[in-house]
Order: C-alpha cells, then structure tokens, then sequence
C-alpha cells in the first residue's frame, strides 16, 4: 500500500516532537564552541553514526532549532522523512550515496556557508555500521568547516539488533547524555584518495573516543 508523506508527515513530526520533550538531554560544553564559530562565520559540520540519529536529532530540535541541515534520501521514504525535518527545523539537501550523492553534498555546502549547522550520518545510509565513508570529510574540507564528532547514550533505548545499524530508539522520559568531541580541521587544496580515507578513520575513531568524554 502506498502513502502519502504529505498526509503522514503531520502526525509523525506531533509524536516526535512530544517523544523529545519527553527526554532529558545532558551535554558537554562544546556546543558552546559550536555557536561561538557560528558567530565568527566559521562553518561547521557534525559527524554522527546512523544508529543514533533519533536521539541526536530531537537534541539538535531542541538546543539548534533552525539552524540545522542535512542530507536526505530523494526515495519516496526519504521524502516522508524529509518534511518531517523541514517541520522541524531542518534544511534538506537530497540525495544518498548511490544516488545524487555528490550534488547532495554540494547542497549542504552551501547550507553551512549559509550559516547553518551541516549534520552527516558518516556510515549511511547502508553501512557497514560505524564505518566512516569518505564524504563527511570531502564536505569538511571543501567548505572549510570544522568537523566535530558528536554522540548521544540515552539511559534507556531499544536497539533494533537486526537493523544494519543497530538503530537506537531512545525510550520515553529517558536521560540522554549528548557527546561533542574535539574538531577536525582539514588544509585547503586539493585531497587525494588516500588523504581522504585517512581522514575518514580519523573521524572514526575520533567519533568512537567522543563516547569516553566526561
């Protein structure tokens, strides 16, 4: 049976919101850094795993309301998501890595030097899980953005254990610790393929290392 993201979109973007309000969200003073670059017209971009984009969304709705942007599949599921996003705040750029993904990425470049937040899903949209593909660190670098590894442990959440990613779903009322990291910075110029893969296990393991933070 087929929807219409038009008619859906409404009711999902009133239960996420009201799931959001329902959590408590803890974080460390980096986002302070965050706005301070804003100001100063430095662009900026957060590298999160897929598997906790619930979480790290509803926090950026919260604490970021309206200056965020992200990448979005153009799929008939990735549109049904997309105006969910736009509902709340988001600015959508669309595209995948199998499809469209570079003119995507040009999108959310354009974005960030319009002074919003870039948001990327480094090992989406199909994996392999905690992975780092190479385009959160092309995009960084291209724009002259720092690239801030950034991660969330909600007290208590479902993780949905035969999904690629292991997507976590934060439970009602819960606690939620939000993790931002030390930034990566990249020289301008131009970055050859092995440059760019030894970024992106920079960022990897940068983002698993954010977790430790306290």
């Amino acid at each position: 049976m087929r929807f219409d993201p038009a008619r859906v979109a409404p009711a999902l973007t009133v239960l996420y919101r009201l799931w959001v309000r329902s959590m408590r969200f803890q974080y460390s003073n980096n986002l302070d850094r965050i706005r301070a670059c804003l100001d100063s017209g430095r662009p900026i971009l957060l590298a999160i795993w897929h598997e906790e984009l619930f979480a790290l969304t509803g926090f950026g709705t919260t604490f970021l309301s309206g200056r965020l942007a992200t990448v979005v599949s153009d799929s008939r599921d990735g549109e049904l998501i997309a105006q969910v996003l736009r509902r709340i705040g988001f600015a959508t750029a669309r595209g995948s890595s199998t499809r469209g993904g570079l003119k995507a990425l040009n999108q959310l470049r354009r974005h960030m030097i319009d002074g919003r937040i870039g948001v990327i899903t480094v090992d989406g949209p199909r994996g392999p899980r905690q992975e780092a593909k190479d385009g959160a660190v092309y995009l960084a670098q291209k724009a002259g953005a720092l690239l801030f590894p950034v991660r969330s442990r909600p007290s208590s959440a479902y993780v949905f254990k035969r999904s690629w990613d292991h997507f976590q779903l934060p439970l009602p009322f819960c606690a939620c610790e939000v993790h931002f990291g030390e930034p990566l910075e990249f020289a301008s110029g131009k970055m050859s393929a092995e440059e760019l893969h030894q970024g992106s296990q920079r960022l990897a393991q940068a983002l698993h290392d954010t977790l430790s933070i306290r």
